[in-house]
């Protein structure tokens, strides 16, 4: 077990690293729109040619890889969604139970079921180059390649999850398998500004 909760602490560390640096993302995304705006305004206003279609894909872009790039972080903070309202007044261990099956059964296989599936379209993408298809936009086979990138992180994750739950429910505690970690923020925008 010690050996794959090293495991697990250093697929923890890789999605650390890669969540706070998608967070940072969110600050160019978000500058990136304010320039756009005002670049179509001034555009209309005055013609200035500043606007391009570039830049909105360019904000999409962005988004994309915070939403994707920081699913596995908010997974391993435990800043996910949770949906099932009796969660939270079942016992700890029930949780605990809960969470392993779910990764088992759901995260892990999804995971791998996402890269699948995701796989030859983004492959065909990159042997046509494929671009966009509104005049001065992005090419599009560089982003789609983060798509199997992300799940792949994803379910690096889900397995750790798997693994520190499994320590758990076999006698450790949470502090031994690094569940509750300090430096674990409950948004990736948290604590950048």
């Amino acid at each position: 077990m010690s050996a794959l909760l090293r495991l697990a602490r250093g697929i923890d560390a890789l999605n650390r690293a890669v969540g706070r640096s998608a967070a940072w993302l969110s600050l160019a995304m978000v500058l990136m729109g304010a320039f756009n705006a005002v670049a179509r305004y001034f555009d209309r206003a005055a013609g200035g040619g500043l606007s391009s279609n570039a830049y909105v894909e360019g904000q999409w872009y962005l988004f994309s890889l915070v939403f994707l790039l920081g699913a596995p972080y908010a997974l391993r903070a435990g800043a996910h969604v949770r949906v099932d309202v009796f969660y939270g007044r079942l016992p700890e261990r029930a949780r605990h139970w809960i969470d392993l099956l779910g990764g088992i059964l759901f995260t892990i296989p999804f995971c791998v079921f996402a890269i699948r599936v995701s796989w030859p379209a983004v492959h065909g993408s990159w042997l046509i180059r494929e671009g966009s298809p509104d005049p001065g936009g992005l090419p599009r086979w560089p982003i789609k390649a983060v798509i199997p990138a992300a799940f792949a992180l994803l379910l690096l994750q889900g397995l750790s999850e798997t693994i520190k739950r499994a320590a758990i429910l076999t006698g450790r505690t949470e502090d031994e398998v690094g569940l509750k970690e300090p430096d674990d923020v409950r948004g990736l925008g948290e604590g950048i500004v």
